[in-house]
């Protein structure tokens, strides 16, 4: 049970909710709570308050909680059920380690990402004691340590462990390589004293990715672990069940916005595009397929349900650098294409330093809601780019060939704007136009005609905590809280 030793004492003016659910999600700013009527599938308020992390996460919930019902009338004693998630103190951090670049340190990504952790750093083939500096100064809450298929080459995993083994790494090391090398590289790092957990091996062959497994280990091992390290004990008592990583909650709520459930059907394929101001994630849904039926596939296959981390694309910790990525030039011309009149004397590297400087900036005026929207989009035009798939024409001794690489978004019937920008933005769905298929890259598999739609209620992260144990609800809910939007 929360004690409210800070909270102010609840008196009257509060609604009674028969079965209601409130949903938490700890941001690294922000602390966002939303109240939700299960019975009649609706949302009954919602709040924010700076998260209190460096203090006692608490006390950032229980001014939320203050808030909404101030707003609302809704006693924080009310609710019925409980559902949290996390991404406070950088969230699930990890560093990935595997042999081939482009397959088995690719798989181990897919597994990272797709278990909502952010990587931080990833190296492949053998590492030395620069990278292990590395590593030990990023402070990972895991190491994930890949390499070689099953009866593969076992030379390079156990040469990794050793410089693990030795090093001050401190954090659990996740095991999910070549299997064969799997009980050799765990006897080497227990033997120094390290936190050792083995799932399946990420590529078990060169036509096979098998993520699940390890991402399994990677939810346990945040909740076992990772859980009380970031000071959210007593957040997840209060709450009584597992908090789970945000990235996670977001990929579930994709997952079922797109495939529906055995009674409610789903709205169909989708790419949800999240532009913060540290990183734009970008989750996709939907099947690969080959451009055309002569299209020769080349890398490893894609998951349905994928996920990318942009680190340098914020729009508030990376203004600076996504400026020095573009240019002035380039963001003048994106400012032209979404205001009219547009301002000739816009200093884009001063403006960015500005925001650099200052994270947490709100626009104040309409210039400034239009520069915003500029960056941003920026930002979701390169991240899907950087997502989505690619065709190149190769010759072979049969003549040119299309082949395919990554994942073929041509066919997505929905794209879904979230985040901050969405919800506070004006005209945000400006952002959304950059994710399209450009004419003059034609090469680059991005959408050509989806649906547009916004999540300005920004409920995403709560159907996504919702979808477990009420799926046709929280779908249902879902449907009635995104705002369609022309494009």
């Amino acid at each position: 049970m929360l004690k409210w030793i800070w909270y102010p004492a609840i008196t009257g003016g509060s609604v009674s909710v028969m079965h209601s659910a409130l949903l938490i999600d700890f941001g690294s700013t922000y602390t966002k709570v939303t109240a939700v009527d299960l019975d009649n599938e609706s949302i009954l308020g919602r709040a924010q308050s700076p998260t209190t992390i460096e203090t006692d996460i608490m006390i950032g919930l229980g001014k939320a909680l203050d808030d909404l019902e101030k707003r609302s009338g809704i006693s924080p004693y009310s609710f019925t059920e409980r559902y949290a998630s996390s991404s406070a103190a950088g969230g699930l951090k990890m560093a990935a380690i595997g042999l081939v670049p482009s397959l088995t340190l690719e798989a181990a990504h897919c597994a990272c990402l797709g278990a909502g952790a952010k990587v931080v750093c990833s190296y492949g083939y053998e590492i030395d004691g620069e990278i292990i500096s590395e590593i030990e100064n990023y402070r990972c809450d895991i190491v994930m340590l890949a390499g070689g298929t099953d009866g593969g080459n076992k030379n390079v995993i156990i040469h990794n462990a050793h410089e693990l083994a030795s090093s001050a790494i401190d954090c659990p090391i996740l095991v999910c390589g070549n299997r064969n090398a799997q009980s050799t590289v765990r006897q080497i790092l227990e033997d120094t004293g390290k936190r050792v957990y083995k799932a399946g091996n990420v590529l078990p062959s060169l036509e096979i990715v098998d993520v699940e497994p390890a991402q399994q280990i990677i939810r346990d091992i945040f909740i076992e672990h990772i859980i009380k390290a970031k000071g959210l004990s007593e957040a997840q008592d209060y709450i009584g069940r597992n908090i789970i990583p945000t990235p996670m909650a977001s990929l579930l709520a994709a997952s079922l916005l797109a495939n529906g459930t055995e009674t409610e059907s789903g709205i169909g394929s989708v790419l949800v595009i999240e532009v913060g101001g540290a990183t734009t994630n970008i989750h996709s849904v939907c099947d690969n397929e080959p451009v055309t039926q002569q299209t020769i596939m080349r890398g490893l296959p894609e998951p349905q349900v994928k996920r990318t981390v942009e680190g340098d694309l914020g729009i508030r910790w990376n203004s600076n650098t996504l400026f020095e990525m573009v240019g002035q030039q380039q963001l003048m011309s994106n400012l032209r294409e979404i205001t009219d009149p547009c301002p000739d004397n816009v200093d884009f590297e001063k403006y960015t330093e500005f925001l650099y400087a200052n994270v947490g900036h709100t626009p104040k005026n309409d210039l400034e809601y239009d520069l915003d929207v500029t960056l941003a989009r920026t930002s979701a035009g390169i991240a899907v780019e950087r997502h989505a798939g690619r065709t190149k024409t190769e010759p072979t001794v049969m003549g040119d060939v299309l082949v395919q690489y990554g994942k073929n978004l041509l066919k997505v019937s929905n794209i879904i704007g979230t985040g901050g920008i969405f919800k506070y933005g004006k005209n945000p769905q400006r952002i959304l136009k950059a994710a399209l298929f450009n004419p003059d890259s034609p090469e680059s598999l991005r959408p050509t005609a989806p649906r547009g739609w916004i999540d300005s209620d920004y409920v995403l992260y709560g159907i996504g905590l919702l979808s477990g144990d009420y799926p046709d609800k929280a779908l249902r809910i879902a449907k009635k809280h995104l705002t369609s939007v022309e494009l």
